[in-house]
Parts: C-alpha cells; sequence; structure tokens
C-alpha cells in the first residue's frame, strides 16, 4: 500500500532549513552552523565530480546535466530559448562561475532616480552596514585582487587576502590600450586560489574556468572552500532534493514539503526557520507554488522587478591567434563610466562595467551550430579576445516569473513563466559602453569587432525584493517575508537594483548579515 504522506513525515527537528546552496544559502549556513544551530540544507542539484572531464569542451555549464530542465522555464519575452533550465549542483552557480567578487560601489546603495524613477524602491541599508562583511566573506572565499587604483573602489577594512595573479599577454595588451585612452583598468577580484599551498592545487590558468567547473578544485567555490567545512561541524545536506511547497499556518511556515529527484519519495519536514535560497527564479517559484505571496501586503510584488544586467560582449577580432598562451585571461575590469562620463550624453548618470573576457569556449559553438559548420567556426574562435560591458538595468514591474498552474513539472509544480523586457534607457547605457570597449580593443591590436549579446539569466536578481516599504517590497531590511514570521529570503532576489557588478559577493555579505539576525533570535 501506497504510503501517505502523513505516514513518511520526517519527525527530525531543525533549527533551521536552508533551500539551496549557492551563495546567500551557504553563507547564511555558515553565520548558524557556527552559532551551534542545527541546520539541515536541501539542494536541488547533486555534487559536481571533478575529473578531467571537467577540462573538455564540452564541460561548460550549459552542456552538462547540471543545466537542470526538469521544471522547464516558459520564456515568453526574453531569453535565448523559448525553454530554459536552471543552474543546480551543490555550491550552486559558484562552481561554474569565472570567480568574479565585485563589491558593489557606495553610490550603488543610494536612490538613483535615474535608475527606479521617483517613487522607485530604495535600498534600506548602505555600503557602510555590508563592508564588514563584504570583507568576511573575501576571507572565506580567499579572493585574490588590487586595490587602489579604479576611481570608483569603495572603502576597505583589510586588503585582500591574495594578490592578484601575473597578467597573460593578451590582457597585457589591453591594460595598455585601456591606459592609452587615459583609462584606469585593474585586475579583478577572483575567487581563485593562486598561492602555493600543500593543502590545495593552485591555478593552472588553464582555458576552461569561466562557465566550467574546475578539474582540479582550484577555483574557491563554495563545494570547495566552505560547505565541507560546515559539513564537518554538523551541516545536514541533502543534494538531489526539489523543494515543492512551504505550508504556512498562524503567520509562519509550519513545512517544508520536497521530493527526492532519485527515488520519488517526499518528505515533510520542519524547522523553527527557514531561510529561502533557491536563485532569483527558483525562490519566487516556490513562494508562488505555494500561495504565500497572499499572506504578504506587498505579495503582488513577488516575482516582480526580475533584473539580469545589460549585457554585450565585444569581442576583437585579432589577426592571429589572440590568446598565444592558451591561458586564462579574464584579469582585468574597467570601472571608469559606471558612473556616467562627460564623453556619454545618452544616458546621462550611471552606465556600468567593462570587464574582460576570455576567448569563448570551442564546445559552445558546436553545440549552437551542430555538425560540420559548427566544427568550422569554432576554430575561428581563437582569433577573438573581448570585453564584457555590464549596464546596470531599471527594475520593472513588467519584469516577471510567474507560475502557470495549468502545466505541472514531474514533481506537481506549476509551470515557472518567465517574461523580461529591456528599458530603452538599459539598451542605451549598453550601447554607450560598447564605443569605448572597442576602442579599447582597438588599441589592443584588434582589427575588427564582433558584438555578442548575451540574453541569459545568469546575473538574475530583484524578483523578491527588500525595502522600506510593505507595499512596494515582498521583504524588509533583514529580509524576513512579511507576513511570514519565520521566512527569509537570501539570493539574488532580495536586491531592490542591481548595481553593475556582478551579485555574487553582495550576496554573500548580505546572508551573513542576515545569518547574524537569524542565530539571535
Amino acid at each position: 500500500m501506497e504510503r501517505s504522506k502523513q505516514d513518511i513525515l520526517n519527525k527530525k527537528k531543525y533549527d533551521a532549513i536552508i533551500i539551496g546552496s549557492g551563495f546567500g544559502g551557504t553563507m547564511t549556513a555558515q553565520r548558524l552552523v557556527n552559532e551551534g544551530m542545527k541546520v539541515l540544507m536541501i539542494e536541488r542539484g547533486d555534487w559536481v565530480i571533478r575529473s578531467p572531464k571537467n577540462w573538455d569542451m564540452r564541460g561548460s555549464i550549459d552542456l552538462t546535466e547540471h543545466y537542470d530542465k526538469s521544471s522547464p522555464l516558459s520564456v515568453i519575452k526574453g531569453g535565448n530559448k523559448k525553454v530554459m533550465g536552471l543552474y543546480s549542483c551543490v555550491g550552486g552557480p559558484s562552481v561554474f562561475y569565472g570567480g568574479v567578487s565585485f563589491r558593489f560601489r557606495e553610490k550603488d546603495f543610494e536612490k538613483n532616480e535615474e535608475i527606479v524613477g521617483k517613487d522607485g524602491e530604495a535600498w534600506p541599508i548602505n555600503y557602510s552596514d555590508l563592508e564588514p562583511f563584504y570583507t568576511e566573506a573575501e576571507g572565506l572565499l580567499n579572493i585574490s585582487g588590487e586595490a587602489n587604483i579604479d576611481p570608483t573602489e569603495p572603502p576597505r577594512s583589510a586588503p585582500f587576502p591574495q594578490k592578484a595573479a601575473q597578467l597573460a599577454g593578451i590582457s597585457k595588451k589591453v591594460k595598455s590600450g585601456a591606459q592609452s585612452l587615459g583609462l584606469h583598468p585593474f585586475q579583478l577580484p577572483l575567487a581563485i586560489n593562486y598561492e602555493n599551498n600543500s593543502n590545495r592545487q593552485t591555478c593552472q590558468s588553464c582555458t576552461t574556468c569561466d562557465t566550467f567547473a574546475c578539474a582540479i578544485s582550484a577555483k574557491n567555490d563554495l563545494a570547495t572552500m566552505v560547505l565541507p567545512n560546515l559539513m564537518a561541524k554538523g551541516l545536514e545536506l541533502k543534494p538531489s532534493t526539489v523543494v515543492t511547497r512551504l505550508k504556512a499556518e498562524n503567520g509562519a511556515i509550519h513545512s517544508v514539503e520536497c521530493v527526492s529527484k532519485k527515488t520519488g519519495e517526499t518528505e515533510i519536514l520542519k524547522a523553527k526557520h527557514v531561510i529561502l535560497a533557491a536563485g532569483s527564479l527558483g525562490s519566487p517559484h516556490i513562494l508562488l507554488s505555494s500561495g504565500l505571496e497572499t499572506l504578504n501586503p506587498g505579495g503582488i510584488n513577488v516575482g516582480r522587478y526580475l533584473m539580469r544586467h545589460a549585457n554585450t560582449i565585444i569581442f576583437g577580432i585579432f589577426p592571429g591567434i589572440a590568446d598565444k598562451e592558451s591561458r586564462f585571461h579574464k584579469q582585468l575590469a574597467i570601472l571608469d563610466y559606471y558612473l556616467g562620463h562627460p564623453d556619454i550624453k545618452n544616458p546621462i548618470g550611471k552606465l556600468g562595467s567593462l570587464q574582460q573576457m576570455p576567448t569563448p569556449p570551442m564546445g559552445l559553438v558546436q553545440n549552437e551550430v551542430p555538425g560540420p559548420l559548427g566544427k568550422m567556426l569554432s576554430q575561428g574562435v581563437r582569433l577573438l579576445s573581448g570585453l564584457l560591458a555590464i549596464a546596470e538595468d531599471q527594475p520593472q514591474f513588467s519584469n516577471y516569473i510567474k507560475v502557470d498552474s495549468s502545466k505541472k513539472d514531474k514533481f506537481g509544480m506549476p509551470q515557472p513563466v518567465i517574461s523580461h523586457e529591456y528599458s530603452s534607457r538599459d539598451l542605451a547605457a549598453v550601447k554607450a559602453l560598447i564605443k569605448p570597449a572597442k576602442k579599447i580593443m582597438s588599441r589592443a591590436g584588434a582589427v575588427a569587432h564582433y558584438v555578442h549579446n548575451i540574453r541569459t539569466f545568469s546575473h538574475a536578481v530583484g524578483t523578491v525584493r527588500m525595502g522600506n516599504s510593505p507595499e512596494t517590497s515582498a521583504l524588509d531590511e533583514f529580509c524576513q517575508f512579511r507576513g511570514v514570521k519565520n521566512l527569509f529570503v537570501v539570493d539574488g532576489s532580495f536586491m531592490p537594483t542591481s548595481a553593475a557588478v556582478n551579485p555574487s559577493l553582495t550576496i554573500s555579505a548580505n546572508a551573513l548579515r542576515v545569518g547574524d539576525f537569524i542565530s539571535k533570535l
């Protein structure tokens, strides 16, 4: 006889259940576990196996099993495909990202009407509230970097834990090109191990880093640097498990319902606190599937204000192989245009960042263009190296993730539906960054350019935002979900604005801050 959900009720009670093992979930766990709390972490994906296969040209995440389509995202506007998946693995996006770990700038926390409008939502915290947690997160991830060059750099209470690595030959050319234009290139803050340490392998500067898992665990991802230590201290991790519903009673989460992807078995779990960290697409999916927006005074905003940066890669086409050393060269950043520039009149005010991009993986080209043509075109990527333009995009109510209850996935959850469109200002900002990027690449030796728009949701933020007003934001200043006293949301969905740098370190710092708050309740 099939067991009922009541029969399979898990009697174990936790101090906290954390849903998701990315930056938000793991850094919250870092604080709670070290405070002696009994913590369960539920992760949709599984561990990424490290082996020489990670170096294979088909090891880029979209080509692996960790690009999970078991709960397919229906994209009706925006995106690069009509049906997309989620990145799911232990350690979350940190396992496959390029390691870029920026602090937001001080002005990113100030209300900017050019970005949010006169009545837009402001951050309820400022840079100084996060600074000590930025420092702690940089220490946990052993970030390398270069200080005192970038004109937008915020104050620091401690130096970078690691010195930056030596520049690749192509990086030196890009740096020289930028400096010849009067700009201030500096080395990206990276979560990569460059130190000679008997306990860990050092980076080999291979070309399979950004979008690849590190075969030798030299990338300072969460699955390498943080989670094993937490598990040794008592963190219980349940991988390959999908949370399908949060059940609320009397203004609090009463239980967490989840399904094993391997066995199909359902479990019902309980905890004093529930921390949602399933990502800016996964968390609103769970909230809306559970009907929790009806308990929140700002519930109409759950799933809204989806932001994803306006991203474009400006590739320089070189007369020969661009990266003659065949080295990882995502090394430089140029933020001279971050807060605006006197040479740019449209749009006025904040623009964004330029970050060096390595030669793209051949496997991705062959995946997009299958057959002999793809193999032929993939050889041409060796002539490319470029800059990524990241423009801060405006938070718009019309950009959303919602659920379609008429369609269910294999776990019984309603299908998530995404609609996203950039504003005219977003497009103007990224266009304004393309012109100086082309100049820099020309000075570096490129003879022509190819501009490639990015349409993935890799930097998605903002769908369950924090704010001062209960009517316009679902979370309070400590990321507590209004109307549900024991529920917190700590992934990138908490952000009222996207800034124009990678969000991972800010998610990490805020999660440590929120973890402090939860540990004292």
